[in-house]
C-alpha cells in the first residue's frame, strides 16, 4: 500500500502539533495535505537519510540540491510556509528541551528512520563545498571562497543578472526595468562619491567591471578595479576593451590586502564587505582609509542582519555557507559603522536599500527559471537548484526584514577635522566644496 505521505504527514503534525501548510508527494505516489497548497515533492527516500544524518537545515539544502526535493506550486509561498513553521519555531523555542531528549523528536526520528530504507546517508552533493581548513579569512582561504562562488561561468551570471552583470541590490523606480535600476544604482554610487574628471577610483571586488566602466565613461574616473576572481577579471577586461576604456581602467586580479598604489580620491566596496568576515573587518577598514586621501570618501555597500540578543551565538546559516557563500558573514550595519568610525572614518550618510533588494532578487529569480535549461547546461542541475533556493530564499528575508542591505557613505577627514562634504549633500547633485 503506498502510504508514505500519509505516515510524513502524521509523523510531522504530531511533531509540530498543527496541521501542516504544504502538501506532501511522496517516491511511492502517494500524496496527503491540504488541496491546492504548495507541493513539497520528495522524489527519493534518501532525502529521509539526509535529514536523518544531518537534522535541519544542512540535510534539507542536500536532498534539494540532488533533486531528491522539490517544490510544486509557488516557490515563494512554500519557502514563506515551511519557514515560519520550521526553521522560525526552531530559533524562537523557549522550552528548554534538547531535541534529543524531547519525545515528540525521538518519535519523529524512529518513524523517519522506519521509512528512510537502508544505511549509509548518500554522500554530500558534489556542488558542497568541502571542508576547509586553517584559519578563517587568511588570503589563500579566501580566494579558494571567492572561485567557488564567482568561478561558477560567466555566461550562466549573464543568465541571472542581465546585461548589465551588476551582482549587487539595484535602485528602483515603479516601472522601471532591471537595467534602468541597475545603471541608477551605479549612477547613484558615483554621485555620493562625488566623482569627477580625472578622479582615482578603487573598486574593491570590481565584479565584472560595471561599476569601473560606468564611473570612467559617465564620470570621467580613473579606475581600479580589484578582484580575487579570474573569470570575472578576464570578462571585464573584455568589456573595458570593447568600451573603449583601457586608458581609464584596471582590472587586476589581486586582494585589496595587496592594493598599495594609493592614495585614491575615492573608493566603492559594492557587495564585498560580506566576504571579509568578523575576524578582518577593522584590518579592511584601516586598509581603504589609508588608501583615501585626506577629504576622501567611501562607499559601503553591505547587506546586514539584525542584532543578536547574545551576539555571540550568531553563526552562519549552513545552507549559504556550504553552497553558496563559503565564509561568508553579516553584521548589523551599527556594527558596521562603529568599526569604520574606529578606523579613522566619519559616517556622512547611512541608506537603507532593504526593499529594493528584494525586488532585484525576485527578478534574478525570474532570469534563471526563464532560462533554466540552459542554466543546468551551463552549470550542473544541483548549482542552479542552489541558486534558485539561496535567490527565492534571501528575497523573503529582505521583504520580513530578516536582513537589510545599506550604502554607508564614509569620509577620511582633513586635518583640523574638514569633510568637504556640502551643507545638503542628500540629493547627491553637489559636488564636494574646495
Amino acid at each position: 500500500m503506498a502510504d508514505a505521505a500519509l505516515r510524513l504527514t502524521a509523523l510531522a503534525e504530531e511533531l509540530l502539533g498543527e496541521k501542516l501548510p504544504v502538501r506532501i508527494r511522496a517516491w511511492d505516489g502517494s500524496e496527503s495535505g491540504p488541496p491546492g497548497a504548495p507541493v513539497l515533492v520528495i522524489r527519493n527516500r534518501r532525502a529521509l537519510r539526509r535529514l536523518l544524518w544531518k537534522p535541519g537545515e544542512l540535510g534539507l539544502a542536500r536532498a534539494w540540491v540532488a533533486g531528491e526535493l522539490d517544490i510544486e506550486g509557488d516557490l515563494y509561498e512554500a519557502l514563506d510556509l515551511m519557514a515560519s513553521l520550521i526553521w522560525e519555531r526552531g530559533a524562537d523555542a523557549k522550552d528548554g528541551v534538547h531535541p534529543v531528549r524531547d519525545p515528540k523528536v525521538r518519535a519523529f526520528a524512529k518513524g523517519l528512520l522506519q521509512l528512510a530504507g537502508p544505511w549509509p546517508p548518500p554522500p554530500p552533493p558534489p556542488e558542497e563545498v568541502r571542508r576547509r581548513t586553517g584559519p578563517l579569512h587568511t588570503k589563500r582561504r579566501d580566494k579558494e571562497a571567492i572561485s567557488h562562488h564567482y568561478d561558477v561561468g560567466n555566461d550562466f551570471y549573464e543568465l541571472v543578472l542581465g546585461p548589465s552583470m551588476v551582482y549587487s541590490c539595484a535602485y528602483w523606480e515603479d516601472g522601471g526595468s532591471l537595467e534602468d535600476a541597475q545603471r541608477d544604482k551605479l549612477d547613484l554610487v558615483c554621485r555620493k562619491l562625488a566623482l569627477k574628471e580625472g578622479d582615482r577610483l578603487l573598486d574593491v571586488g570590481c565584479g565584472w567591471g560595471s561599476m569601473a566602466i560606468h564611473a570612467a565613461r559617465e564620470y570621467g574616473a580613473r579606475v581600479t578595479g580589484v578582484t580575487l576572481s579570474v573569470e570575472q577579471a578576464a570578462f571585464a577586461r573584455k568589456r573595458v576593451a570593447e568600451a573603449g576604456l583601457t586608458d581609464r581602467i584596471e582590472i587586476r586580479v589581486q586582494d585589496y590586502r595587496d592594493v598599495r598604489d594609493g592614495p585614491y580620491d575615492a573608493i566603492s566596496s559594492i557587495g564585498m564587505a560580506e566576504h571579509v568576515g568578523s575576524v578582518r573587518f577593522r584590518e579592511y577598514a584601516d586598509d581603504l582609509h589609508a588608501l583615501l586621501k585626506p577629504g576622501g570618501r567611501l562607499l559601503n555597500h553591505q547587506i546586514a542582519r539584525r542584532p543578536e540578543k547574545d551576539e555571540s551565538a550568531y553563526h552562519v546559516d549552513d545552507f549559504i555557507d556550504a553552497y553558496v557563500f563559503p565564509d561568508g558573514e553579516l553584521a548589523p550595519v551599527g556594527r558596521t559603522v562603529a568599526t569604520l568610525e574606529e578606523a579613522g572614518f566619519e559616517a556622512r550618510d547611512v541608506e537603507s536599500l532593504r526593499e529594493h533588494y528584494a525586488l532585484t532578487l525576485r527578478r534574478w529569480v525570474a532570469n534563471l527559471e526563464e532560462h533554466w535549461d540552459r542554466a543546468v547546461r551551463m552549470t550542473s542541475p544541483g548549482r542552479a537548484r542552489v541558486w534558485r533556493l539561496y535567490m527565492a530564499a534571501s528575497a523573503l528575508s529582505f521583504e520580513h526584514n530578516k536582513i537589510g542591505v545599506n550604502q554607508i557613505l564614509v569620509v577620511r577627514p582633513e586635518e583640523g577635522g574638514a569633510s568637504r562634504t556640502p551643507l545638503r549633500a542628500r540629493d547627491w547633485k553637489a559636488s564636494a566644496t574646495g
